[in-house]
């Protein structure tokens, strides 16, 4: 096996110079994210904090540890302009002359530390605007498709950096000389599945489109989609992703009518946008059943979106579905 490290094999595909030094930066940082998971119980680091965050979610331990850890490496980073964060307010200044902007979930899928399930840190990185403080939130409010860099460190059985510069998905494992080595070059994700992922405990909640597709789904081959599917729920995006770039599939997580005036769960500028380009990058779709979510244009750093990504024939039947949906405010919210 030739062990390509992930600099080098940046600089053979001729990546910008500059870039590949943020993501060096990147990397450094969520190194210290895997051991500090690693410790677990013995390091202090499991349970939850006294703190919300701007979500208003309950931040476990590891969220704020992971959180400061990204801060304060890539602040020493003179390439990095500022930062936002979804346990962060608002935007974090870094240096005023930095070229680049980088967005991050420190870790999606925290809730399941405390019982040892796969939990990831996932990126986003822009240019920065001229003449735009790294504190502006007018900087960030870019459309997914001017990303220049997407990508997830999934911390796993093993720690896996998956990531794109916009020439297709590659994946890396990190080896215990403290470096990522390619393992997987130009990740496809297959155009048909048998396989779906959505929190069935939220159906009764769903429009009546979405509701129609999986009860379709789970007629299997006696019901008009004419196969059998398997379900599978992880309660983390990045796992999620992860499964469906490895083997392929379909993940959802839709627009419900508890709170009708948010577009959906996630979080368009941490969680969409990066995990779109992803996926777009190995053949899928990534939509929010009724556009492409990198089309959107931002209003807010922790702005939400619904997401249905995966592989392509699957997500077009869910956007046929919706087609002529009855609930227009789901639609205005999520085009």
């Amino acid at each position: 096996m030739n062990l390509l490290l992930l600099n080098q094999f940046l600089k053979h595909h001729d990546v910008d110079g500059e870039l590949i030094e943020v993501i060096d930066t990147l990397m450094i940082a969520c190194k210290e994210i895997a051991v500090q998971l690693r410790e677990g119980a013995l390091a202090g680091v499991l349970g939850t904090t006294d703190n919300t965050n701007v979500q208003g979610e309950t931040q476990k331990k590891m969220d704020v540890i992971a959180n400061d850890i990204l801060k304060n490496v890539l602040e020493t980073n003179p390439l990095v302009r500022g930062m936002a964060s979804e346990e962060e307010d608002d935007p974090v200044a870094a240096n005023d002359d930095g070229r680049f902007l980088v967005t991050f979930d420190p870790l999606d899928g925290s809730s399941n530390i405390d019982i040892n399930v796969s939990v990831g840190t996932i990126f986003s990185i822009l240019e920065a605007p001229q003449n735009m403080s790294g504190d502006n939130v007018e900087a960030y409010l870019q459309e997914g498709r001017k990303q220049v860099a997407a990508g997830y460190v999934l911390y796993g059985p093993s720690a896996t950096l998956v990531l794109s510069t916009g020439a297709g998905v590659n994946f890396f494992t990190l080896a215990h000389t403290g470096d990522f080595i390619l393992t997987n070059e130009n990740v496809q994700v297959p155009a048909t599945t048998k396989e779906f992922a959505i929190n069935m405990s939220n159906q009764r909640h769903w429009e009546p489109e979405m509701q129609n597709y999986v009860n379709d789904l789970l007629l299997g081959a006696e019901g008009p989609r004419e196969k059998n599917y398997n379900m599978r729920w992880i309660a983390s995006m990045v796992a999620e992703v992860h499964r469906v770039l490895t083997r392929g599939g379909i993940f959802m997580y839709p627009w419900d009518k508890r709170e009708t005036g948010k577009p959906g769960k996630l979080r368009l500028m941490y969680e969409g946008n990066p995990m779109s380009m992803l996926i777009e990058q190995a053949g899928g779709l990534s939509t929010t059943c009724y556009t492409n979510i990198m089309d959107l244009k931002p209003t807010e750093i922790h702005q939400r979106c619904a997401v249905a990504l995966g592989s392509s024939e699957e997500v077009e039947a869910v956007m046929e579905y919706h087609t002529g949906s009855k609930d227009g405010a789901a639609a205005a919210l999520n085009s």
